[in-house]
């Protein structure tokens, strides 16, 4: 990999969590940081600590002040700002649209903005935080789960189409991960994310190991390569085991609704009849 000094790189939503985490590593690199928040007091926050620029707002837009506040050209953006929105099908198209927008068009919207330079320089960084939703699917959230698939196929099309004209791209896609965001998952979170969860800086430490490598997916937790090819190779087995984490989603809701103690995690829980 080659130095980060004195490079340009902007992360959005980083005030906080993985974001956060990213922006204190690539300034730790010597990199010159923009950081982008919708909260202008966490994004001014985080760069007064790592001594990068604050450009609060939405991610979406972010580009054009980004390059402005840097006095020039971006080498490295990271697309980590994301909203996750629980339920299905009956999930409200403002939710729906909320999260397309956040979680894929906010990419697709930089990236359109991004390539002429970095095509003409022939080089450029994109880096996606994706989520592992993104490679297998999150129980409980239809939104999340679709939109990151997306996202990933998106970072995928980047990849494949401008890889040989010196643009990298990477996908992070950690499972859970300590965040606010995690905070906000109820009985999924529980069930799914907790128990393996990560600190953000863990997930930075895999990001760096893959720019290292020249890897385009990046996978802070050990067990998701083989979620991943079980999903691949074995579907219906798959789906069906993800089928009963459902279930214990649905029983630990349940538990709550009636004020019962819910089943701890790990204990042993039997499938309904």
């Amino acid at each position: 990999m080659e130095s980060l000094r004195d490079s340009s790189v902007v992360v959005t939503g980083a005030g906080g969590g993985i974001g956060a985490a990213l922006a204190r590593r690539f300034a730790a690199e010597g990199a010159r940081v923009v950081v982008n928040d919708l909260d202008p007091g966490r994004a001014r926050a985080v760069a007064e600590e790592i001594g990068g620029i604050a450009v609060p707002g939405d991610a979406a837009t972010i580009v054009a002040p980004a390059c402005e506040a840097l006095g020039g050209a971006v080498d490295t953006f990271c697309a980590n700002a994301g909203v996750g929105t629980e339920g299905g099908p009956e999930t409200p198209d403002a939710q729906w649209n909320a999260a397309w927008d956040v979680n894929v068009m906010a990419h697709v919207r930089a990236a359109r903005e991004l390539l002429p330079g970095w095509l003409e320089r022939g080089r450029g960084r994109f880096v996606s935080t994706v989520s592992a939703a993104g490679l297998l699917t999150m129980v409980g959230s239809a939104p999340y789960s679709v939109t990151k698939h997306a996202a990933l196929a998106f970072a995928e099309w980047l990849s494949v189409s401008y890889r040989h004209r010196g643009v990298d791209v990477h996908a992070i896609c950690p499972e859970g991960v300590r965040t606010d965001m995690l905070e906000a998952t109820g009985a999924a979170g529980d069930v799914v994310l907790r128990p393996g969860a990560i600190a953000p800086e863990a997930v930075a430490d895999a990001l760096f190991a893959a720019l290292a490598d020249g890897r385009f997916l990046v996978l802070p937790h050990t067990t998701t390569q083989a979620h991943y090819t079980a999903r691949a190779t074995g579907t219906d087995n798959w789906l069906s085991a993800m089928n009963h984490l459902q279930q214990k989603v649905e029983r630990r809701e349940r538990a709550g609704l009636d004020g019962a103690q819910p089943v701890p995690d790990g204990a042993r829980e039997e499938e309904p009849a």
